[in-house]
């Protein structure tokens, strides 16, 4: 009957009367789409669904089932299906998912992330890259983004935890519907619940009217929790609620309300680390990590430095309409040679930075500051400290004045913000603020 189905819509269809039969066509000849039941004779969904995997992972593949569970079909997703169909099957519902499915492989194959055409066609965020690494997480989003599962991006700050986000946005069937971003670190904490779920007229001093809150405005779309780790636990539970359940209430309001918000979390944090220390909900994290990807920092894809780099030069070029403008070789070289602790935003800063200084029409190593600045810190060192007394002595002198420079490096780095300066350095906040001033660095 399917096959007959998408026959008549114009696809060419081949079928298997068992799992085994199957993997021998899969084997012998490459296919866009693989529709395959649950129960199976000799090999099940699962297996096929495995072994497809193994021999092109671009290949969409479907599974239907009449004893389907929820733990099957997270299972399914995990390894990899582009969505679980329950039997009967509803055939215009098929029908879209084909379409979808096979629409996603194209896209895929196009490396449409890194293509200035689908930027312009989808409204994509670019995604500059050539590595390796920033290929793998590239085609891990396009896998997701067609499918409502919740994403946990990690990394390091800087490193476009953001622009990633608003790809699988985009790349979802949501993509015309809102994309609301919430930065969980910049919101106090006596306000983050109000910001979330919003509030009722009356419900304390000063609710003057009722407030909306961004799951509300998410509704059908896509909200990103920027820095999750930073939520208080009583927050968690509602948070995780509404993952679960797709439902809340306002703060002093008896009506519950229900969504229908994918969520994607980002996070510079271990997560984990923060469960054992019992500041975040295993609960939460488990249903959080039902897709993570983790964003490597700059440092691990030094063959990106130069495509990223001229990016931005012609960025700010056209911006400030300094046509023709180049990085030299020098300036190239430089930048390959530096460790990027501040990650891809760094590196757009200090390119801002290079054309605004730049003569003429390359950007030289001097006009990034970076390196100079880094030369300088070096060669200074010795005259940081007292050389006098013990080794010791000298040595706890010496690891004095490098700790004091790394907190003023990453406070510089941080724009002054504290608690994405503890995060960078791997302390508490308030152990940040003891040494802050300690050294003088207020």
């Amino acid at each position: 009957m399917l096959a007959t189905a998408l026959k008549k819509a114009g696809y060419s269809v081949d079928t298997a009367a068992d799992g085994t039969v199957a993997v021998e066509k899969i084997r012998a000849q490459p296919y866009h789409l693989v529709i395959t039941d649950l129960q199976l004779p000799t090999l099940s969904g699962l297996e096929i669904l495995k072994i497809q995997k193994e021999i092109d992972p671009t290949i969409p593949v479907l599974i239907m089932t009449a004893f389907g569970t929820i733990e099957e079909a997270v299972e399914a997703m995990k390894q990899g299906a582009f969505d679980f169909l329950p039997k009967p099957v509803d055939m215009s519902h098929l029908f879209l998912l084909v379409n979808r499915a096979l629409e996603q492989r194209r896209l895929l194959i196009e490396n449409i992330l890194l293509k200035e055409e689908a930027q312009r066609a989808y409204g994509i965020p670019k995604i500059i890259g050539e590595s390796p690494a920033i290929l793998t997480v590239s085609h891990n989003i396009q896998r997701v983004a067609p499918t409502d599962a919740t994403v946990l991006l990690t990394g390091e700050s800087g490193t476009g935890k953001e622009v990633f986000s608003r790809a699988i946005h985009q790349l979802s069937s949501r993509r015309d519907k809102p994309f609301v971003t919430v930065n969980c670190a910049a919101i106090p904490h006596g306000l983050i619940e109000n910001e979330l779920f919003g509030h009722e007229k009356g419900s304390y001093t000063g609710a003057l009217t009722r407030k909306i809150g961004k799951f509300e405005l998410a509704d059908q779309g896509t909200i990103f929790l920027d820095e999750i780790g930073e939520l208080h636990m009583s927050v968690q539970a509602k948070v995780l609620r509404v993952i679960e359940e797709q439902r809340f209430e306002r703060i002093g309001g008896l009506e519950t309300i229900q969504v229908n918000t994918r969520m994607v979390a980002a996070t510079n944090r271990d997560l984990q680390d923060l469960v054992a220390k019992r500041e975040f909900r295993e609960d939460l994290f488990f249903r959080l990590s039902v897709f993570p990807i983790h964003i490597p920092p700059l440092r691990e894809r030094m063959s990106d430095i130069r495509p990223l780099a001229q990016y931005f030069v012609d960025k700010f070029a056209r911006e400030l309409h300094r046509q023709g403008l180049h990085l030299s070789p020098e300036a190239a070289r430089a930048m390959e040679a530096y460790s990027w602790p501040g990650n891809v935003r760094e590196l757009q800063n200090t390119i801002e930075r290079g054309v605004i200084l730049s003569d003429g029409n390359q950007i030289r190593p001097e006009d990034l500051n970076f390196a100079f600045e880094q030369r300088k810190e070096t060669s200074d060192f010795a005259h940081l400290f007292d050389l006098s007394g013990s080794l010791a002595e000298v040595s706890a002198r010496a690891a004095q004045a490098a700790e004091k420079l790394k907190i003023r490096q990453a406070l510089e780095l941080s724009s002054w913000n504290k608690t994405q300066t503890a995060q960078m350095l791997g302390v508490s906040y308030k152990t940040l603020l003891n040494k802050v001033r300690d050294y003088g660095l207020e």
